[in-house]
């Protein structure tokens, strides 16, 4: 043994964090999700260092992995709070189980893993996964035909965040610094032009005054009204629960007309009450995330409903197969001890190997019974079986069990968490408030919270949204205002048009900066805020959308909570559910997103017109551009391409909505 207690023929690997999602399966691989695919990056070289230490003296051997970079493992670079210790039945380190004998701790200012083995073959073959899934093997969270792919929660910070040491250390910081003096002295600049022109640095203050005439309290009801109509979700699971509903026959039904007249209702209020666009812009969005949390809340635990009923059938066919007295002779009942895949009975039984074994018996015959179908035919039957039936029976009915069990843990750590344990009116609303739309059964938490971190983010959420209102105020108000006498002194369509150039140019610039503005503020502050409050550890919820080549690129960094959401429930569930293929699956993902956003443009504007609509479906014919040989390594000409549409759009899109 050595000084620290390790053998001395042991072998080390030391992975980095973000590598060690690639080698053990849990990132995303391009091959099966163009809707998540990572376009127009460079690969990133996942590289294992293995050391071998044999009696004082040692050799390296370093493999290297080429991989597009997953996106739940080696794009991400951002830091832990506290380290980050991976117990061994944890998502991230489970891979390794049967495969590698491992103790995984922290190593310290290296910021990597230590995963030890007793052999040389052990090391070669995790290895050897590992370079499989970078030449586009399967992995976690990217199965063709995944009812709900795997996403992997993990201790990070968002990117602009001061505790994200990278951000604090980047080369551009002296920029980001830069940004905000500028915005500073700018809002100064227009406070004292207020002044000089109205006597008040407000200036006529139309904005705020609309946001705070009427109905504020109304509308801080009603929202609270809102949320706690989410326990309708809650209470039709429990119904799941007891029996009284089936979820894969009436329940998801009932789940989604619960859902529709959940938003009618949300968007009926702002007509009823006539609310200003401030108050239904709000109302409306907040009610659209409340809808996503109780869609993903519901069908994620009609699933586990769907397995844990399964795994009670199961359990009644082995307290039957107990009772069955088995014959000396040969059986004729089918299936026969020899007709049976034991293949599974030499792996750990777990959901992912349970799934694994579903999907490889369907690809060789998609009529084809699964065994254990077949298995628990025969022993309602009540015709005899032999001795070697009963024990592969009982074997593989044990195994699938057990696979069943792991799958209704889910990644929680604790049996109280663990499906139907976690149907309680408590964990239902811990959800709610938790920013995130993905539902898990467990998700990783920060110790304490750090008060003088979440007044930080309060008051920069306070102090963002009166930026945006001075802004508004001088650059965009003005504008809007000349569009509506326009239309009250009768003038003509097609003399509006002859302003449209000119309306475009005012507000091309005021409109950049609202937009760069209202994510900050709500992807910063507001989701870091309630993160700290709730103690959220996963602050990961955008990426550098900033660096996008391509608009695909750009859904899934700039908005990662939503992005989630649409690839499991949207993405995932087209492919599962109505068996169409990825780009099918994509298709509907785009069109979906971009009906909810036309709704909240009618919501604002009161009227249908589909600009946004076919502006954002445009988006794909772009993606494909974006993949021809012509763009595909020209990063920065996709950049200046990406930044284009987002500088001209906006202001487009509210031009268009004012004029016509």
């Amino acid at each position: 043994m050595s000084q620290n207690g390790k053998p001395r023929d042991a072998l080390e690997v030391h992975i980095h964090p973000g590598q060690l999602d690639a080698i053990a399966g849990t990132g995303t691989t391009t091959s099966e999700e163009e809707y998540d695919d990572i376009s127009g990056s460079s690969p990133v070289a996942a590289t294992v260092l293995v050391r071998r230490r044999d009696q004082g003296s040692s050799s390296s051997m370093t493999a290297t992995a080429t991989s597009s970079g997953a996106e739940t493992g080696i794009n991400q670079k951002t830091k832990s709070r506290r380290p980050l210790l991976i117990p061994s039945d944890q998502s991230t380190s489970s891979s390794f189980e049967g495969a590698l004998p491992t103790a995984t701790a922290n190593v310290g200012k290296r910021r990597g893993y230590v995963l030890s083995a007793d052999d040389d073959a052990a090391i070669r073959d995790a290895v050897s996964r590992s370079l499989q899934r970078a030449k586009g093997g399967t992995t976690r969270g990217a199965r063709p035909g995944a009812k709900f792919a795997d996403l992997v929660f993990t201790r990070k910070f968002s990117t602009f965040d001061r505790q994200n040491q990278d951000a604090a250390n980047s080369p551009f910081h002296g920029f980001f610094t830069l940004f905000w003096m500028a915005v500073f002295f700018f809002i100064l600049k227009i406070g004292a032009e207020n002044w000089k022109k109205h006597g008040n640095p407000l200036g006529t203050n139309e904005i705020m005054k609309t946001m705070f005439r009427r109905d504020v309290l109304v509308l801080l009801l009603a929202d609270g009204v809102m949320c706690g109509m989410t326990g309708v979700s809650w209470l039709l699971q429990r119904a799941v629960r007891a029996g009284y509903i089936d979820w894969d026959r009436s329940g998801w039904v009932i789940q989604n007309i619960w859902q529709s007249i959940y938003i009618g209702a949300v968007i009926g209020l702002t007509l009823l009450r006539e609310w200003p666009w401030t108050h239904t812009v709000f109302f409306v969005m907040h009610g659209m995330v409340m809808v996503m949390k109780q869609h993903s809340y519901a069908f994620y635990n009609g699933h586990l409903s769907s397995t844990y009923k399964k795994r009670a059938q199961l359990l009644s066919k082995l307290k039957e197969l107990e009772k069955i007295a088995p014959v000396e002779s040969p059986s004729a009942t089918e299936p026969p001890a020899s007709g049976l895949s034991t293949s599974l009975l030499s792996k750990i039984p777990s959901a992912d190997e349970y799934k694994e074994q579903r999907r490889h018996s369907m690809s060789h015959d998609g009529r084809a019974v699964p065994d254990i179908d077949r298995i628990a035919a025969a022993i309602s039957s009540g015709e005899p079986l032999d001795e070697s039936q009963v024990q592969v029976f009982e074997r593989i009915l044990k195994w699938e069990v057990d696979a069943l069990s792991d799958e209704l843990k889910g990644k929680s750590t604790l049996a109280s968490r663990a499906y139907p344990n976690n149907l309680t009116f408590l964990n239902h609303y811990e959800f709610i408030v938790l920013p995130t739309l993905v539902y898990e059964l467990e998700y990783p938490r920060s110790d304490k919270i750090d008060w003088y971190y979440a007044a930080e983010k309060m008051a920069a959420c306070f102090g963002i949204i009166f930026v945006m209102i001075m802004i508004s105020q001088a650059f965009i108000y003005p504008v809007v205002m000349d569009t509506v006498r326009m239309k009250e002194v009768g003038m003509p369509l097609a003399e509006r048009f002859m302003h449209f150039p000119w309306m475009l140019a005012e507000l091309i610039f005021p409109f950049m900066m609202e937009y760069l503005l209202a994510w900050y503020l709500i992807w910063e502050t507001i989701l870091n805020f309630l993160a700290e409050l709730t103690y959220f550890a996963d602050r990961s919820f955008y990426d550098a959308w900033w660096n996008s080549v391509s608009w695909d690129q750009f859904a899934r960094d700039w908005n990662r909570p939503v992005h989630n959401f649409l690839l499991r429930h949207v993405y995932h569930s087209s492919i599962s559910a109505m068996k169409v293929n990825k780009h099918t699956a994509t298709l509907i993902t785009f069109f979906l997103s971009a009906c909810v956003h036309e709704l909240v443009m009618w919501c604002i504007f009161k009227k249908l017109r589909g600009y946004l609509l076919f502006l954002q479906m445009c988006q794909l014919p772009l993606v494909r551009l974006s993949r021809t040989k012509f763009l595909r390594h020209r990063a920065t000409l996709g950049n200046m391409m990406f930044w284009l549409g987002i500088f001209t759009g906006p202001s487009i899109l509210c031009s268009l909505y004012l004029i016509l």
